[in-house]
């Protein structure tokens, strides 16, 4: 086994950035309710409101439209289901069912809080998606009803990483009095974001992927919406989202956002050369396919898929190398089943089995990327060869 681990994975969860650390570290002994009035709860809330502020300058908004919940999967949860729910509440003339638009190459969290409208009597629509994730937006006014309340489009694809044209699918919702949500917890900290550009209603990010701490998020909900509660019972978070907030992690949470923002311009162009300079390696390696496309990428994912060679037993051999990559989501590394969002570009269940997901960050090196092309090609090689 190396000495060295090589982390490739990057977006399963970000190493605790050191902004982060500093600023989680710091605010343990903040230990005061932020919703007490006392002088030990302001002190807490004044932790929690600079790091409002903070992430409402990450996404280009203000920090009244920033509400702060436990991760991805909660954000995109209450962003769908409440956004939905309270416009069909608004909407007295329905005809039909409420309807809602997304896509099947959704990260899993937006798709369970879909199933779950689908459970309460909403019809669902999944827009076409080409053969490199991307989406039409006039897939999207075809598919508009007067029924539709909600469409949610990813920024960015959690495994292929293409971005999609949120802006003008947004304008197609806007311009049909549809709400329009996107999952942009693969796009933060990787590039720029700015919702009011974008036109968005609401938007979730996630901390433990910009090199924050893990078990807070944040979703920007435009000022004036009502997004319908998951946690109920108190009043924090403007009466979106009750519980007493955690200090320390959303202290970290709003450090991340900063030192990401300030650090963007920089590591975005620097990560996206070092995978490309990884993919053209690992293309070499005969049998090898790209899954996704070429441009139009956030900066440091790249899927590759090794014909005659399973994800899983790849993943194994690297990790025994140290190297750390991943076949998909984290959120179903568990699953047996090929990806989800490999099979919806088209991609044939046999390759989409053979399909890595390498995620380069912020610590990545040149160096950390040949030894990885040259470990695959060797993990590569065993595998097919003990499972011909």
């Amino acid at each position: 086994m190396a000495n060295t681990r090589i982390y490739l994975d990057h977006n399963a969860t970000t190493p605790l950035g050191a902004a982060a650390r500093s600023a989680l570290q710091a605010a343990l002994d903040v230990w005061g309710n932020p919703s007490s009035i006392h002088s030990t709860g302001r002190q807490a809330r004044s932790v929690v409101e600079k790091a409002r502020v903070q992430v409402s300058r990450l996404l280009g908004c203000e920090s009244d439209e920033i509400i702060f919940v436990s991760g991805g999967t909660e954000g995109d949860n209450l962003a769908v289901h409440g956004l939905a729910i309270s416009a069909r509440d608004d909407r007295k003339n329905l005809k039909g069912a409420p309807h809602v638009i997304s896509t099947a190459i959704e990260h899993p969290a937006v798709r369970g809080a879909l199933a779950q409208l689908v459970r309460e009597g909403f019809e669902l629509t999944d827009l076409p998606v080409s053969s490199e994730g991307h989406v039409d937006p006039t897939d999207l006014a075809a598919a508009l009803r007067p029924e539709t309340v909600l469409v949610t489009v990813a920024l960015a694809n959690h495994e292929i990483g293409t971005v999609a044209p949120i802006a003008a699918l947004a304008k197609v919702a806007r311009d049909a009095g549809v709400l329009f949500h996107t999952d942009a917890v693969q796009a933060a900290g990787k590039m720029r974001i700015d919702v009011r550009a974008l036109g968005v209603d609401a938007a979730t990010i996630s901390s433990h992927k910009l090199y924050g701490p893990k078990g807070v998020g944040a979703i920007f909900v435009k000022r004036g919406l009502w997004a319908h509660p998951l946690v109920c019972g108190g009043h924090q978070e403007h009466e979106r989202r009750g519980g007493t907030e955690n200090t320390p992690a959303i202290a970290g949470f709003g450090a991340a956002c900063a030192e990401t923002q300030e650090a963007l311009h920089a590591d975005g162009p620097r990560i996206a050369a070092l995978r490309d300079s990884l993919e053209a390696q690992l293309l070499a390696i005969p049998g090898a396919q790209r899954q996704g496309p070429q441009e139009g990428r956030v900066p440091g994912t790249t899927n590759i898929s090794f014909q005659g060679a399973r994800g899983e037993l790849v993943v194994i051999g690297l990790d025994l190398e140290g190297i750390c990559v991943s076949t998909g989501a984290a959120c179903t590394s568990g699953s047996v089943e090929p990806s989800a969002v490999l099979l919806a570009i088209g991609v044939p269940v046999s390759r989409a089995r053979q399909a890595i997901r390498f995620s380069l960050g912020r610590s990545t090196t040149a160096a950390d990327c040949d030894v990885v092309a040259e470990a695959v090609a060797r993990v590569v090689a065993r595998v097919r060869a003990a499972n011909p």
